[in-house]
């Protein structure tokens, strides 16, 4: 049965629950699968608290697609409720609460970058939900009903809660709502499957117990790796600059995958592609080679894919992204917009000051919607990629 689920298993840290001795009348995973008369509704959430998605978290992306060529129902939750309260996993502070504004701007662009991943096309195959549709309508007595099915001492287990509860660090009431409407997420789409990162076992069983407490069969929790960044240290994030955005220049993306650390290589490989690992080259650069392409040309084409890898080949460092030398720029302080236009990639500052108002400039990836945003020092923009609309990019160098 392993064998048949190949693609299930593949890159998966944990599956819960799982059928024992002591509690045999648990089915598998495995088994609800090879049984079940219909598709099974496989549920990720995603809360848009910033613009972009990086490799990291294509992970359960992949695996939804997964499930989608297996048959079954892919429910895409856009968070755009639980984002303007923020998942307290792993901080040791409160998150900032986002407005409404925020969360709706950043929700525009999450669709497309996951496009290259998931079926749109196959009838039945996805459904994207917003999280508000059903938060957004619960009254104070269905909030007391929530709130009643956990104990404080439940909610201080939460690995961020506890810690930041040891140093006396503040725990604000509403961020105790997470879970809970996380979790209320699974009961409003009636969720047989949850995927999420290994980070997400907490919230994801609290959608197991209020599935139960509405009269539910509970879901499965199918937990997936957290990526470590391409500095083979840390967990890739955007603060820590070892990250690989999917909106990122195809060069861009290439001259980072080709320089993966050795030992990175196979987890690289085994969660972010298809490729059998025991078929892979022997030589670690072969390999990196080999990874860059692969995912390139996942997200740009095998067109694109080979015109960053020959672009790499002539020795172009950073791919194939244009340069424009700060030198041209008359004085500092100067604004974006007028940055926009002196590069080429606007016709005049008028029209960049447009295109970013539109939302469709990025720096390194991260879009600008503030036509006033304006850099004070060389020092801020060198090295840097401007890039307007999908196809526009220009490198910024001394």
């Amino acid at each position: 049965m392993a064998e048949n689920f190949s693609w299930l298993h593949r890159g998966i840290a944990e599956v819960f629950p799982q059928p024992t001795d002591a509690e045999s009348d648990i089915e598998s995973l495995e088994k609800r699968l090879a049984t079940t008369d219909r598709p099974l509704r496989v549920k990720y959430g995603i809360d848009p608290t910033g613009a972009d998605i990086h490799l990291g978290h294509s992970i359960p992306m992949r695996k939804l697609r997964g499930f989608q060529d297996a048959g079954h129902t892919a429910v895409l939750i856009i968070g755009d409720f639980t984002a303007r309260i923020g998942d307290p996993t792993g901080k040791s502070e409160m998150r900032r609460q986002l407005t409404e504004e925020d969360v709706k701007q950043n929700a525009q662009t999450y669709l497309d970058q996951v496009r290259p991943i998931l079926d749109f096309d196959t009838p039945g195959r996805l459904e994207v939900r917003y999280n508000s549709e059903w938060l957004s309508r619960l009254d104070l007595g269905k909030i007391t009903e929530l709130l009643a099915t956990m104990t404080v001492g439940q909610m201080l287990a939460k690995e961020g809660f506890a810690d930041r509860y040891k140093k006396e660090n503040p725990i604000f009431l509403h961020e105790f709502l997470y879970p809970l409407m996380q979790g209320y997420d699974s009961v409003a789409i009636e969720a047989d499957v949850e995927l999420g990162g290994t980070d997400q076992k907490f919230n994801i069983a609290v959608g197991r117990d209020l599935q139960r407490h509405f009269g539910q069969k509970p879901q499965f929790g199918v937990l997936l790796p957290i990526l470590i960044g391409t500095d083979g240290v840390q967990k890739m994030s955007k603060s820590l600059g070892n990250y690989v955005s999917l909106s990122e220049h195809p060069g861009q993306k290439y001259q980072k995958l080709q320089g993966v650390p050795d030992q990175m290589l196979e987890q690289y490989f085994e969660l972010l592609t298809d490729l059998p690992i025991d078929k892979l080259p022997a030589n670690p650069r072969d390999r990196q080679m080999l990874l860059a392409w692969e995912i390139v040309k996942q997200y740009h084409g095998e067109q694109a894919a080979q015109e960053a890898k020959e672009a790499a080949k002539s020795g172009g460092k950073e791919g194939a992204v244009p340069e424009f030398s700060l030198a041209g720029v008359p004085q500092f302080p100067v604004k974006l917009a007028y940055l926009l236009g002196a590069t080429g990639l606007c016709k005049s500052t008028g029209e960049g000051k447009r295109k970013i108002q539109e939302g469709g400039v990025r720096l390194d990836g991260d879009r600008i919607s503030d036509a006033d945003t304006t850099f004070q020092q060389p020092d801020e923009l060198q090295g840097r990629v401007l890039q307007v609309g999908k196809n526009k990019f220009v490198r910024l160098v001394p």
